[in-house]
């Protein structure tokens, strides 16, 4: 199954996350099919940049996104 869901990267402390579509199967932080965006909970007000062309298209063709990314999509006003 292929999911929508976020990579972390940053430092210690300091996360940052990248919303990627992966095989969910692999490791959090491993091999992903494609990058659609970013991520930054550590600015005021949370950076959150998506490529909505990218997410429509992975989400018709049947990757599920997890909690956090759907809330982040909601935000982003790509489903709503």
């Amino acid at each position: 199954m292929v999911k929508i869901r976020l990579k972390r990267m940053g430092a210690h402390k300091k996360p940052f996350y990248r919303v990627v579509v992966a095989d969910s199967r692999t490791p959090r932080d491993g091999r992903f099919i494609e990058e659609i965006g970013y991520y930054n909970p550590m600015t005021e007000p949370a950076d959150i940049k998506i490529d909505a062309e990218k997410a429509q298209k992975w989400l018709s063709n049947g990757a599920q996104p997890t909690d956090v990314v759907k809330g982040l999509f909601k935000k982003s006003g790509i489903i709503e």
